[in-house]
């Protein structure tokens, strides 16, 4: 699996676009996808996370924390890109069916071909995605890793809080939090 330090893969996948799927103004179905490309963020931050299936009972629920705190990772200048081995049309059924997913800001990729899922190292035997979340840096740079059993949801909230922490450039102590003091290692040398 890749990890912290590694460059994040070139990626060039199907998706379902962001928004009120009620609300968009289509002319043709095909108006519903778009390609998610590596070169969509180019100096930004990015937040990819990846669940297993679709019309699951875990998934939805990370999905639509993700889209809940959406506007904060916005704030942090930073992209979201939600993937999965199901295709983009599952995808759309799946949002189209679910309404806490049904106005989801952010594209819902579709690695079909697992080309991602196997360069990331997260693809599992079955041929579907760990449930894995990646947050990578403006030169496409890994800088965080989270993989949890797929039994278990992971925490919205301390993906923002770790991205915050990662852009202050500082070292931070456990559970440090926006507006608290940061570690400066040349004060703590000289306590010794």
């Amino acid at each position: 699996m890749l990890t912290i330090g590694d460059q994040f893969p070139q990626y060039d996948i199907a998706a379902l676009i962001g928004g009120d799927l009620d609300q968009i103004a289509v002319a043709s179905p095909d108006d519903y996808f778009t390609t998610a490309t590596s070169t969509d963020s180019l100096g930004r931050w990015r937040v990819v996370f990846f669940w297993p299936k679709d019309f699951t009972f875990v998934c939805p629920t990370e999905i639509a924390e993700f889209g809940r705190l959406f506007a904060r990772f916005q704030e942090l200048n930073a992209d979201v890109l939600g993937v999965s081995t199901d295709s983009e049309y599952v995808h759309y059924a799946w949002r189209t069916q679910l309404p806490i997913i049904k106005e989801l800001p952010f594209p819902m990729g579709a690695d079909m071909n697992r080309a991602l899922t196997g360069d990331l190292g997260i693809l599992t035997a079955g041929g579907v995605a760990q449930r894995a979340t990646f947050i990578v840096n403006p030169d496409n740079v890994i800088e965080f890793v989270m993989v949890t059993a797929g039994s278990v949801g992971r925490n919205v909230e301390e993906v923002v809080r770790v991205l915050e922490a990662l852009q202050t450039g500082e070292l931070t102590p456990c559970a440090w939090s926006p507006g608290q003091a940061t570690i400066d290692a040349l004060d703590r040398m000289r306590e010794k």
